[in-house]
């Protein structure tokens, strides 16, 4: 027999997992549109008053401008003196306004390509994180190797990857694993934890990384 309650509770959760999800993601486009046309409002405001058109025809036109814009200085910082514009306005920036580099170096995580990425070169590692003779071991990516041997760790937290902390350790206190992805491990974290059984096997290596 049915029990009636945890039918009626399993399918109100099983709703909300499900509903929930696209509830979020539609006030998430809908708040980021009515940023981005704040933002733009003042140009807006000159096209409707020099073109009577409509709000979201302005908006879209706006948009257009915008991004062909971008596509522009984009395609312009591809040839030699485009390139050295650029290097001259960066240190400019970079004396008259100390946040740039920062704001610049996040810019370039979210719309950069896979090279700019601090993890395209990284490898992921069980790391002995309190000393060689402790058996608990962390899930981290290897970043940077030093001359002496040591190595220099990023350790996620779970559930967001992109949070955590840095430590340099001891080469005796690392295990590469060299076969692992990295979404791989990015997934076992955001999951908690669940999963590292799958894809962490004892035969693994430990390999000096080539980074």
């Amino acid at each position: 027999m049915i029990n009636l309650k945890k039918f009626i509770k399993a399918s109100l959760f099983g709703g909300i997992v499900v509903i929930l999800p696209i509830l979020i993601l539609i006030f998430f486009f809908r708040w980021l549109f009515r940023l981005v046309t704040d933002m733009i409002q003042p140009l807006t405001n000159i096209m409707l008053k020099q073109y009577g058109m409509a709000e979201i025809f302005a908006d879209a036109m706006i948009l257009t401008i915008i991004i062909l814009i971008c596509f522009s200085v984009g395609f312009m910082v591809q040839t030699r003196l485009g390139k050295l514009l650029h290097q001259i306005f960066d240190r400019y920036l970079l004396r008259m306004a100390p946040g740039y580099r920062m704001v610049k170096e996040v810019v370039v995580q979210i719309f950069g390509d896979n090279k700019n990425s601090p993890f395209s070169n990284a490898i992921v590692a069980r790391v002995k994180l309190f000393g060689s003779n402790c058996p608990t071991e962390v899930t981290a990516l290897v970043t940077d190797t030093h001359e002496d041997g040591s190595y220099t760790i990023f350790m996620p937290t779970g559930p967001n990857p992109t949070s955590g902390n840095i430590y340099h350790v001891n080469a005796e206190q690392v295990t590469i694993c060299p076969d692992i992805r990295i979404d791989s491990a990015m997934r076992t974290i955001i999951a908690c934890g669940a999963g590292s059984a799958t894809i962490f096997k004892p035969s693994h290596n430990k390999d000096k990384p080539e980074l």
